[in-house]
């Protein structure tokens, strides 16, 4: 309580302030989210801590925390046997997956067409630039990096922070999937780019019903293009 200040000092809550360390968590499973959606690291692949702390340069207490975080949103698996490994997708996760885009990116992307985001057309024309640069190239993991990075920023500035929290677990799958399974036997990623770009051309354009019947054609020839690589 300050001087003059007539309020009574609020109890203690018995909390110890922060360290800087709190935020390596989220940094470390940056990181390693990164290195498998760049297919760096394979699905089935363990992930041992010592390793991945030795590598980071940090402890094994924020790649614990890490790992933990990252199979909250699915993307690694933590089994008493086999300890952490990255998630391998099947039929069944693509078929999710895929339902709950369907059900809420095109929204999003109509939404933040309505809100009229500068910020948003900006990042996801970067994000399709890094995608061009790599079309010869044929780098898998910039390629799904940048790709993934397109389609978040045209879902992010849709005005619900929780539509874009799941959207973001199940891109992280998405990007996944297309690194993994689709890529490498399915040359998509040109026809993908064309696609990005008409519904760039539609956010841009102010179109929000184009670019949200453009991003449900997208996400459906996605779905199909993930279910032939899996059984061709």
């Amino acid at each position: 309580m300050t001087l003059g200040d007539p309020r009574p000092a609020l109890p203690s809550l018995g909390l110890s302030p922060l360290s800087p360390v709190t935020s390596r968590a989220d940094l470390v499973a940056e990181a390693i989210r990164t290195a498998v959606l760049s297919g760096k690291i394979r699905p089935g692949d363990t992930l041992v801590e010592r390793r991945l702390a030795a590598e980071l340069g940090v402890s094994k207490t924020p790649v614990r925390e890490a790992l933990i975080m990252l199979a909250s949103s699915g993307l690694v698996v933590l089994t008493p046997t086999r300890g952490t490994t990255v998630r391998v997708l099947d039929a069944d996760d693509l078929r999710k997956i895929q339902e709950v885009r369907l059900l809420l990116e095109p929204w999003a992307v109509a939404a933040t067409t309505r809100l009229g985001s500068p910020d948003s057309v900006t990042r996801a024309r970067a994000a399709l630039a890094r995608s061009a640069a790599h079309l010869d190239t044929v780098d898998h993991g910039e390629l799904s990096m940048a790709n993934r990075d397109f389609h978040r920023a045209l879902y992010a500035g849709c005005g619900n922070e929780f539509v874009v929290a799941s959207l973001d677990e199940v891109r992280d799958l998405a990007a996944l999937a297309a690194v993994s399974l689709l890529w490498p036997h399915w040359p998509t990623w040109r026809a993908e780019h064309v696609e990005h770009e008409g519904i760039l051309k539609a956010v841009a354009a102010g179109d929000a019903e184009s670019a949200q019947r453009l991003t449900r054609q997208h996400i459906e020839l996605s779905g199909h293009r993930a279910a032939d690589a899996m059984t061709g």
